[in-house]
């Protein structure tokens, strides 16, 4: 497999013989002061990527950067019916300083959909998201999965203030109960969500946990859920190289029938059981 790991300039795609699909730009908006949202339309398979895939975005150079690694980047939307494929990203490095020079019309060289998306236990009935920051993104998907197949969802979003909190209106079209909870008002901290969690599950309204953004969300999810018997899944995220299982970057320590196991993130993942996850 010949995967071109160079940047590319804006606007351009690279003749390859990799299976990348060659997005091209549709919008690329602020949605706050740290996100953007990245509109691309890319075709089949693209468009058919499942909640909690990723793609291996080759983020185009700079004046100032040139982004020589790829760059995971979650699935925020794909819609098979219009081929379309989005993602809300905050720009914080080179990769991402990269993305946001986009323009509508410029094309973007994308691996995927890569990785192990989300799955629903059989008979739940209603499920609980816990998301911070761009997990919120990651979560948005899986969702709209869990309203399809006609599950309840509770969506408790945190964030730094009520300016930094995305996703509501993903969230509320689908029907979910929306609980924001942000540093500003004092209502993020563990205790509180804690509190939160045990409520929807003492209400029968949690029969399954799911989170992403936050290792401190995730290790009180994982905590309840062992407490509880309330079984529940984590996207993880972690610096890759490959995305496709072959450098080991993304290797991590799980566990497993009270063992460790080596597993990557990009091949194994990056979705895993709570239950696993050290």
């Amino acid at each position: 497999m010949n995967v071109v790991m160079s940047a590319p300039r804006a606007g351009s795609c690279i003749e390859q013989s990799s299976p990348d699909t060659c997005g091209r730009v549709i919008s690329n908006e602020w949605v706050n002061p740290d996100y953007k949202h990245l509109v691309l339309d890319a075709g089949w398979p693209a468009a058919g990527a499942k909640a909690g895939q990723f793609f291996h975005l080759l983020c185009p150079s700079t004046d100032q950067d040139a982004p020589f690694f790829r760059r995971p980047m979650s699935t925020y939307r794909a819609d098979p019916a219009t081929g379309r494929v989005e993602f809300l990203y905050k720009v914080t490095g080179a990769g991402t300083r990269g993305l946001a020079t986009l323009a509508p019309g410029d094309k973007l060289p994308m691996l995927g959909p890569l990785g192990v998306g989300f799955t629903l236990p059989p008979q739940v009935r209603h499920i609980v998201v816990l998301g911070r920051g761009v997990g919120l993104a990651t979560l948005a998907p899986l969702a709209e999965l869990a309203s399809t197949a006609g599950v309840g969802v509770t969506a408790i979003l945190s964030a730094r203030n009520s300016a930094s909190l995305m996703s509501q209106d993903r969230f509320a079209a689908i029907g979910a109960t929306l609980i924001e909870v942000t540093d500003a008002a004092g209502t993020s901290s563990v205790e509180n969500v804690e509190r939160l969690l045990r409520e929807l599950h003492a209400a029968g309204r949690a029969d399954a946990f799911y989170t992403c953004g936050s290792a401190r969300l995730t290790a009180l999810m994982r905590r309840l859920g062992k407490e509880l018997a309330v079984p529940g899944e984590v996207a993880m995220e972690q610096q890759m190289a490959c995305g496709l299982g072959m450098c080991y970057c993304c290797v991590r320590a799980f566990r497993v029938d009270d063992q460790l196991v080596s597993k990557r993130v990009c091949w194994d993942g990056p979705v895993f059981p709570l239950a696993e996850v050290v």
